[in-house]
């Protein structure tokens, strides 16, 4: 289900053109790819979800920076996210890529997941899919993208 997710977006997220999306045809083609119906279905599901987001008119969003908590993760949620996900998480915070709100849209995506451990690369990934769908963070967004993907190699004489 999680590679599913990650080719869509890999594949729909960046297309210049607007996307009509037919849910038989795309069921279609990632059966031919070679995903399995049932984890189709249940990352189709996963992201219907996310939109849920969208439609429940979150554009209330907090992005200020002036809210200050900290996150007790329960048993469920330590297990599924190790301590480089969840300092990753606490890092993204501090450079205020993530509010409070934000926050807790990716935990409970985490959690809806169907896997047992995350692994930090993967969470990077739900980040960008979970802030790429939420109402008002398109800046956040771009921030991340530009955090995790341009990097310039220094040449060391």
């Amino acid at each position: 289900m999680f590679e599913i997710l990650i080719y869509l977006f890999e594949t729909y997220v960046h297309s210049e053109s607007e996307m009509s999306i037919d849910y038989e045809s795309l069921t279609n083609d990632l059966s031919d790819i070679g995903f399995q119906r049932k984890d189709i279905y249940n990352a189709l599901r996963w992201l219907k979800n996310l939109s849920c987001y969208k439609k429940n008119n979150l554009s209330s969003i907090s992005l200020a920076s002036n809210q200050i908590s900290t996150r007790i993760y329960n048993q469920e949620e330590l297990f599924k996210l190790n301590s480089d996900c969840r300092g990753f998480i606490l890092f993204l915070e501090q450079l205020e890529i993530l509010t409070f709100d934000t926050r807790e849209m990716i935990i409970e995506r985490i959690m809806a997941l169907e896997i047992n451990e995350l692994n930090l690369e993967d969470l990077k990934w739900i980040i960008l899919i979970v802030l790429f769908n939420a109402p008002g963070c398109e800046i956040v967004y771009k921030k991340l993208e530009n955090l995790l993907f341009n990097f310039t190699t220094e040449t060391i004489h």
